[in-house]
């Protein structure tokens, strides 16, 4: 759940240059433009991991990436080791980067290559000095036209057409604006100084994070769009109401029936060139640093092997992070495929599609937040183990929070098992009629901070299959409601 200016007076998204302070260490987050990490830089993340973070990668829900547990001065050292391999290009809209593509654009069957869109933005955003005063919370997104960012509660959003054509998306808007892709990124980036120009007005608007919280004027930063893209003549007109209750591409409604997107589903996907992309599920978005160097290393031979090819997109950029907290790897053969299956697997990371840990997602938790009241990544660990491989996949995800601000939940309709004082609550979020199914803490277990007395160490549950039928019953509980 975001938390808005009304509660907070500064924009606390953490960079490179400006860290977090946690429980665990100091947090530093790296933006990846697109989701794309070359893998000498993909080796280097993994360095730093091991020698001046907690020897984790954390994927977030903008496909970046975060590094905890970092000691006093360890973020000068890692800015520095980021600036080397070119992904801190800059220091004033480090945290501006914030761009979401689709993983397979270039190769997957139903849609255009938005790669050159991607570059272009990131390039347009860190080359003008207004945009330096975007909160860090605001997501752009460029879908290459599939449609499988449909939802990514993104703010503003480029959407692929065919004949050369882009949509120009913003969220709240039921238009979208239809332009040739040579005007697509300066109208986008018209709208966001728009948006920038409405905060700074002041008034009601001044408390707003995200486009969305816009009280008004959402149709000013479209109509800023449409004047670049009339100053250039280039305008089609036929900009046209979406239907109600479709999302906007890129612009979540929670209620997209569209197949999830190839990087939210672990396991092989075909590519229209014939070879594989092959996605797996990072469990809890906690990457491993031997695990990304292990990524890195099949990545850097699929580059290497296309270089002097007749290829196209083989090889350039075959590794990618996704904002469902997974990475995809591209270009495989057939031959390469089950060899690479096989090693991701061996080494923890999830390529099965009917894997438990299909949805799973969670907060920091004890020890890494001051605030959290349980240890939610082993105790979220635990029921996906024990939903094992094979079953019916539930309908709703999951997300575990250690209390009752609920950071990273995802967008939509999703279970929530929240961290009380008095126990674990389950519940199915996204139903008004659904009350919380309490699963108390033991009588012996020491009493979790944030709760009366002063206990410093881990609650326990009292009965875990209680908790499993409990999360279990909350994911499948919107399916039986809602038919």
């Amino acid at each position: 759940m975001s938390t808005s200016r009304r509660e907070r007076t500064q924009d606390a998204c953490p960079g490179v240059l400006r860290t977090h302070p946690a429980a665990d260490g100091a947090l530093a987050r790296l933006r990846l433009p697109g989701g794309r990490l070359a893998p000498r830089a993909a080796r280097e993340l993994a360095a730093c991991a091991r020698e001046l973070g907690d020897g984790h990668l954390e994927l977030t829900s903008r496909g970046n990436v975060q590094i905890r547990g970092l000691a006093d001065g360890a973020a000068v050292a890692l800015a520095g080791r980021a600036r080397a391999v070119g992904l801190l290009p800059s220091d004033t809209h480090e945290r501006i980067r914030n761009i979401v593509a689709s993983p397979l654009s270039g190769r997957g069957p139903g849609g255009r290559d938005v790669r050159g869109l991607v570059a272009a933005l990131d390039e347009g955003l860190r080359a003008d000095p207004v945009l330096a005063a975007l909160p860090g919370r605001v997501l752009f997104a460029v879908d290459d036209g599939s449609g499988d960012l449909e939802g990514i509660p993104a703010d503003l959003a480029l959407r692929a057409q065919p004949g050369g054509r882009t949509l120009v998306c913003v969220a709240g808007e039921t238009l979208a604006l239809r332009v040739p892709d040579l005007v697509a990124v300066p109208a986008l980036l018209a709208a966001a100084r728009a948006f920038v120009d409405r905060v700074a007005a002041g008034g009601p608007a001044a408390s707003a994070w995200r486009v969305a919280e816009l009280p008004d004027g959402r149709d000013q930063l479209l109509a800023a769009a449409a004047g670049v893209a009339a100053t250039a003549g280039a305008l089609v007109a036929d900009d046209r109401p979406v239907t109600p209750g479709t999302s906007i591409p890129g612009m979540s409604t929670g209620r997209s029936k569209r197949p999830a997107s190839p990087g939210a589903q672990p396991g092989a996907h075909a590519q229209r060139d014939g070879r594989w992309a092959l996605t797996a599920l990072v469990p809890l978005g906690r990457l491993r640093a031997d695990q990304l160097d292990l990524v890195a290393g099949i990545a850097e031979r699929l580059e290497d092997a296309s270089v002097g090819g007749d290829q196209g997109t083989a090889g350039a950029g075959a590794l990618v992070v996704t904002p469902w907290r997974s990475v995809v790897l591209l270009d495989l053969t057939a031959a390469q495929l089950a060899d690479v299956r096989t090693r991701l697997a061996a080494a923890g990371l999830v390529v099965e599609e009917d894997s438990g840990w299909l949805g799973v997602t969670s907060c920091a938790g004890r020890p890494g937040c001051a605030r959290a009241l349980a240890d939610v990544r082993r105790d979220a660990t635990r029921v996906a183990l024990a939903a094992g491989a094979g079953a019916r996949r539930p309908a709703l995800p999951v997300h575990w929070s250690g209390c009752g601000r609920r950071c990273g939940q995802p967008s939509g309709a999703v279970a929530e098992v929240v961290a009380q004082p008095d126990g674990y609550h389950v519940r199915a979020g996204s139903l008004a009629s659904s009350a919380p199914f309490v699963v108390t803490w033991a009588p012996d277990a020491p009493v979790p901070v944030g709760a009366a007395g002063d206990g410093d160490r881990e609650p326990g549950v009292v009965d875990w299959s209680a908790l499993v039928d409990a999360v279990t019953e909350a994911r499948e509980l919107h399916r039986r409601e809602t038919g």
